[in-house]
This record gives C-alpha cells, structure tokens and sequence, in this order.
C-alpha cells in the first residue's frame, strides 16, 4: 500500500453519558424487551442514549492551585520585606494589639517575632492600630523640648557657701600644681628619664611584705593612711578594722554598721594620735555612712539619708572639710562636715552610681556608674563639664592623677580608659585584665605610675606616658576589689575576696 492509499485516522472526541439511575435502568430492561422482540439481534440502539458534547478537563483545577501556590509565594516574600522589632517588649505590644496571644507554650523571641511576621504579612503592614499624627506629634515634640531645655532651681545657702569656700581653696592649690608642673618641664629631660628607669627597676622588685587574713568574711574594701603608718579594712562580716603598718597587726575593730561594708577612707589632714576627731568614714550595703575616730570602736556620727539605696564608695575631699558619697539611686551626694548637713544632692546618671573621686585642687570631681558612662563635675559652679563616653559596660574605679587632668576609669569590659579634662577626650585604652576591673589608682605622689585591680585575681602596675606593663601583683585566691597606694610610693594594699588583704613593698 502506498504513503498516498493510507488512511487517515481522525481523533475520536470523548463523549460522556449522563443521566439518573432510574433512566438508566429503564433503558436496560426497554432494550432487553426489544431484543426480546427483534429476536435477539444484539444491535444497540446509541441514539436512545444520552450524550453531550462537553469537556470537562482538570485545567480550572490545576489553575486555582497554581494561583494559591504563586499567593502564597507573594506572602512570604512580602512577610520577608516586613521590618520588625527585634526588641521582645514592642513584638508583644504589636501582637496585644492585633489582639493574637503574645506567647505561646514553648515559643521564643525569634519564633515570636516570625508569627508577627507572617500576621503582617497577611494583615498588611498597617494592620497594627495606631495613634493619631496629632497624638503621636505632641509626645516628641514635648520630648524633644524637654531634652534641649536646661532648668535650675535655687539651691540653699548652705551649698552658696560650700561652693565659695571650694573656689577659694581650690585656686591656690592650682597655682601651686602649676608651679611644680612648669619646675618639672624645665628639668632636664635625661634626669626626668633617668628617674624613670630607677622607678621602673624599684617596681620589679616589689614583693609582698605581709599577707594578713582580714576577717572571717570577704574584704570589700581598703585604704592607707595619710602618714602611711596605718591600714583601714572593711569586709562583709560589717566591721571595719585598724592595722598597723607595715607588720599589720590588729590595733582597733570598728563596730556599728548592721550590714556588707562595702568602702572605707582615712580623712586628709588628721593625725594618727588625734582624738575625738572625725578621722575615719565608711558606707555600706544598707545605705548608711558612718564616721569614726580613732579613740573609739563606736561611731561619732551617722550620716543618714541614702537609706534603703546601697552607697557603694565614699571619698574625702582633699581639704578633709567634705565627704562624697556614691549611691545606687542614681545620684551622688556632698556632705559638708562642718556645717554637719548635707549640701549637694546631684542626678545626672541614668543608673547606679558606683565610684566617685576628687581632683588633688578640689575643684572638680568624677563619678563613675553602672550606666558605663562618667561625668566630671565642677563643684563651684555644679556643672557636668566632660562627659565619659567609650566604655562598653559599668564603671567600678575612677582616679585623678595628681597633674590634675589624666583620669582613670576601671570597667565591667576589662579595660582601662585614661582621659585628659584640658582636650575633653579619651587618649588611650588599657586592655587590661581579662576579667572586670574593680578598681583604680594613680600614684598619690608625681603619678608615675597606675595600679588596677581586677576580678582576674591580680592587679597590675602601668607606666603613666606610654601604659606599658611594670608589674603584675599575683598571689590572691579569690577575685580583687580594692587597691590602694600609700602617699609616701612605699606600699601597695590589694584586699581580695579570699577573706586576705596583701601588704606590697620594695625589697
């Protein structure tokens, strides 16, 4: 057969019969009754049948599948788009308001954040309710208007006389610094070295003197005195101890507070064999202050008005006259001594705060907080003149330098910052310890050096110019948290949490 002699098959369109049961089956026995009388021809009769000529295919099925699936690939790129806190308190607030749970049994703040997600995605990014422009407008301009006004109020005269007598003091004790700066600038520069290199080799061979167990509880705190012949303890059994120094034996416990001590300071200007004088003062973990003499094992004074906020660390002004207190509500306070009253309560951190230290004029002081951020204050005028902004968590030791405008800061980050007042900025940055510092002193005399104490178990020695480690003071069990340096550069003090204090001098 030829390609032109074949056949040409034509597609056969489906056809579909429909119809009830009833018809169906009354098409059967009608059929079966024709053959019946046709005798059996075994002809079907198709025209009896019902047909349609009707397509019903799976396309309008595949279609609405198809149009879900491309819906639900839009919503999830849109829930991708969608900008949601990542602070957990405003996710709980946008789902309060989209009246859905704020959590469910197991769910965490990532998977929180996910469902608003997917609601907003759903919902539109506008379907959280919100305030009015007008409503929205006045709180930030009411807001804004607050942080850009400055307001003051009429302090009292008490606080009009402390200022005045600070001024004065303060300004001959500057000329004074300045003088002794400008002798030290004309010295010759290989003397100046010289006597660099001999106290660098002095700090290699400072060896622990005397290693005393202080009390049955921690030691929280420790301070030489003025004359270096007498050493202040305070610890967490709440009494307060006298040692001798440099042997460190007992010589008087004081007994008052009822709570953890949490600092102690000798006041300037007061002799060791002075009586029924204020000599002594510490803070504690209740918020009382109490000040003590050296004749007696109770207290002379009790300064109250922190209570029930802890007073973390206290300072003597360099006069003896005023008493600084660092409180954990946020504010620091000054105590005038001999008007026997408080003169100064000043905000200004946003959070605890926890040191405080007083410039060797007596002009200025620095505060320290939980907040990581110092403020250096002007006490004659009551004005924040340098704002300490680098640290990346709390503050727990600041330190004048006697020159009068370094400033050291001890943080939670395991560094140490130094600052200068005159340029208002960081200059350099100690990584120091590798756990918290606790504390921070300059050498009381010239500031040759810097001590830091740390939670690492060790305190170490820093050149003052170019911050190089001199010394690392190891030996304590337990963590640092005070230091200090005797006026006269003899000795070293550290008090640690292994319930000892260290006495470190040369050889």
């Amino acid at each position: 057969m030829s390609d032109s002699e074949q056949s040409v098959y034509a597609k056969r369109s489906k056809t579909i019969y429909y119809g009830s049961l009833e018809e169906s089956d009354r098409w059967h026995v009608d059929r079966k009754d024709t053959e019946g009388e046709n005798g059996a021809s075994g002809k079907t009769d198709y025209n009896s049948l019902l047909t349609s000529a009707e397509y019903m295919t799976l396309d309008a099925e595949v279609a609405k599948d198809k149009a879900a699936l491309l819906e639900e690939f839009e919503r999830r790129k849109k829930a991708r788009l969608i900008h949601v806190s990542t602070d957990d308190d405003e996710v709980k607030s946008a789902l309060r308001k989209l009246n859905e749970p704020i959590c469910y049994f197991g769910e965490g703040p990532a998977e929180r954040r996910l469902r608003l997600k997917e609601l907003l995605s759903a919902l539109g990014e506008k379907g959280i309710p919100s305030k009015p422009a007008k409503e929205e407008e006045k709180p930030k301009a009411q807001a804004k208007e607050t942080n850009e006004s400055t307001w003051y109020h009429e302090g009292p005269e008490s606080l009009r006389m402390a200022r005045i007598w600070i001024a004065h003091y303060s300004l001959a004790r500057a000329k004074t610094r300045l003088e002794e700066a400008s002798e030290k600038v004309r010295q010759n520069s290989s003397t100046k070295a010289g006597r660099m290199v001999e106290l660098q080799k002095r700090i290699q061979q400072l060896a622990p003197q005397c290693s005393q167990v202080g009390d049955t509880r921690p030691i929280t705190g420790c301070c030489i005195s003025e004359d270096s012949s007498l050493l202040l303890t305070c610890s967490l059994s709440s009494l307060c101890k006298v040692w001798s120094v440099p042997d460190c034996t007992l010589k008087q416990t004081l007994r008052g507070h009822k709570f953890n001590v949490s600092d102690v300071a000798f006041r300037p200007g007061v002799a060791s064999d002075s009586n029924a004088e204020v000599a002594m003062a510490s803070c504690s973990f209740d918020g009382s202050v109490k000040l003590w003499s050296y004749d007696s094992e109770e207290s002379i004074a009790d300064i109250n008005g922190h209570v029930p906020n802890r007073v973390a660390k206290l300072a003597f002004h360099p006069s003896g006259r005023f008493l600084g207190t660092a409180c954990y509500d946020a504010s620091w306070r000054l105590w005038d001594l001999e008007q026997k009253q408080e003169v100064l309560h000043q905000e200004g951190h946003t959070k605890a705060v926890h040191c405080i230290a007083f410039q060797v004029d007596g002009s200025v002081c620095v505060t320290g907080g939980l907040d990581g951020f110092g403020r250096v204050w002007d006490l004659r005028t009551g004005r924040c003149i340098m704002f300490l902004e680098g640290h990346l968590s709390a503050i727990y030791g600041v330190d004048f330098s006697p020159n009068g405008y370094h400033i050291a800061s001890g943080s939670q980050d395991n560094s140490c910052k130094i600052w200068d007042l005159r340029r208002r900025q960081m200059v350099y940055t100690i990584p120091a310890h590798t756990n918290l510092i606790s504390d921070v002193k300059y050498q009381k005399t010239g500031g040759n050096f810097l001590v830091t104490s740390s939670y690492d178990k060790t305190a170490k020695i820093w050149s003052d110019k170019t911050w190089q480690p001199l010394k690392t003071l190891s030996g304590h069990d337990g963590r640092l948290v005070g230091i200090d340096i005797s006026h006269d550069s003899q000795y070293i003090v550290t008090a640690s949490y292994d319930r000892t204090f260290k006495l470190w001098a040369w050889d």
